[in-house]
């Protein structure tokens, strides 16, 4: 277990696991080439790291190059996996290498250096929840947090771009179907350090710094040529995020959306609002409203209801021209008490403090991450694809004949409404 130091009461590594830092981004040759340099100054803090890296370029072909960087040791393995995908090299490499690493005296701290195409809130959920010989590897490692090493002179156009990453240089993953905004809006979004490279002009690092601070507020921010600097190795290290920084844990789909306490007012044209409504939406006319979400927008997320299913709580999460929607579950408003007991204590007080005699805790709850689009037009498209008062009126059963283009996993832009089923986007690469 973590131990809090009892000076500043931040957490501190657990003297009986060996640390384990997830390295991702690196999604230009810019920022490649400063997950190099955070690598060397890892390394020049504590020698007895070692550095693990799985390139994914022909995993579509079941082939995987791994290194091993270990002081004086550099060894590269070809891998040939029968399964051509990242759950497959997750399940049967990395994380029973991980263990194995974790176990070895001779290592004292692991970097986990993702290729640049991965996200780390799945390979941070695969570390903490899936099973190697029965048991968790948290029993040899210690998941000390993510860094993220980004570009400043391109990130906030990749954050609103809706090509491919494999458009922008990057591997092609089999069945991908990520825009490079949802990549690297989502490296962003999951670090508990920000390193990053680039010098732009002044007016693009004033909105690219603007759009940071709301997206990931809790993580701190290093310059890679700072890295050299003594004084920041606590921090390269993972040992001195501020109290409360996620450390490589993923929010349930229940969790509060706002965390860390964003800024809510405008700044360089870049703004976050909330939109909160009670009764539901109407799943066609809803449909059509997405489109404000998909333009000028950087970060949409949140809870949602339809008419057509009441019961169900629906996760929407989109960046730049990319959007799923996907079933998280039940209400507890239709739970039994089985499911009140084994709820959150935190999902649990929020459900009781906005119970409605009607709807119950069921509510529409959205964060929009903006740069270029007008609040009042969002806000205006979302109720508009709210129930009317004489739809409400006509009640549930009349609700079940509107068409529902949603199904239980839903992508926009979209080809084929077929239904299908579908896990919650924080589980959805599990291994």
């Amino acid at each position: 277990m973590d131990r809090r130091d009892a000076a500043d009461g931040r957490v501190g590594p657990d003297p009986g696991r060996t640390d384990l830092i997830v390295l991702a981004g690196g999604t230009t040759p810019t920022s490649a080439g400063g997950t190099e340099r955070v690598i060397t100054a890892i390394r020049t803090a504590e020698p007895r790291t070692i550095v693990l890296h799985h390139d994914l370029r022909d995993v579509a072909r079941g082939v995987v190059r791994r290194r091993l960087r270990l002081t004086d040791l550099d060894q590269a393995t070809t891998l040939e996996l029968a399964h051509g995908c990242v759950s497959c090299t997750l399940r049967e490499d990395i994380l029973p290498l991980l263990r194995e690493l974790g176990r070895r005296g001779d290592v004292h701290r692991i970097v986990l250096h993702l290729d640049p195409v991965l996200e780390p809130e799945q390979v941070c959920w695969a570390v903490l929840h899936v099973l190697v010989g029965g048991a968790t590897i948290t029993d040899s490692v210690d998941l000390r947090g993510v860094i993220t090493v980004l570009d400043l002179d391109s990130w906030l156009a990749d954050a609103t771009d809706a090509a491919e990453p494999a458009e922008h240089g990057l591997s092609a993953l089999p069945d991908d179907d990520r825009t490079i905004a949802q990549l690297v809006v989502g490296q962003a979004e999951f670090a508990d350090l920000i390193v990053h490279t680039g010098t732009p002009e002044p007016w693009l690092l004033a909105r690219t710094d603007a759009v940071l601070a709301r997206l990931t507020p809790m993580a701190p921010r290093l310059a890679s040529s700072d890295l050299a600097i003594s004084h920041l190795d606590r921090s390269l290290l993972l040992d001195d995020l501020p109290a409360g920084a996620r450390r490589g844990r993923p929010d349930t789909p229940h969790a509060a959306l706002l965390r860390g306490q964003p800024p809510l007012h405008p700044q360089a044209g870049v703004q976050m609002i909330t939109f909160t409504a009670r009764r539901p939406f109407h799943p066609e006319r809803l449909h059509t409203a997405i489109d404000v979400l998909l333009d000028g927008v950087v970060r949409a997320r949140g809870r949602i209801w339809l008419a057509t299913r009441p019961d169900a709580c629906l996760w929407l999460e989109s960046a730049g021209g990319g959007l799923q929607v996907g079933h998280v579950g039940g209400w507890l408003a239709t739970a039994d008490d089985d499911a009140w007991d084994s709820a959150d204590p935190e999902r649990r007080t929020a459900a009781a403090l906005r119970w409605h005699p009607r709807w119950g805790d069921r509510v529409q709850e959205l964060t929009v991450l903006l740069h270029d689009a007008d609040p009042d037009d969002i806000d205006a498209a979302l109720r508009a694809a709210l129930l009317t008062d004489t739809e409400i009126s006509a009640g549930e059963a009349a609700w079940q004949a509107y068409p529902d283009p949603f199904g239980w996993w839903h992508t926009d832009p979209c080809d084929d409404l077929t239904p299908e089923p579908a896990q919650p986007r924080h589980q959805e690469d599990q291994a």
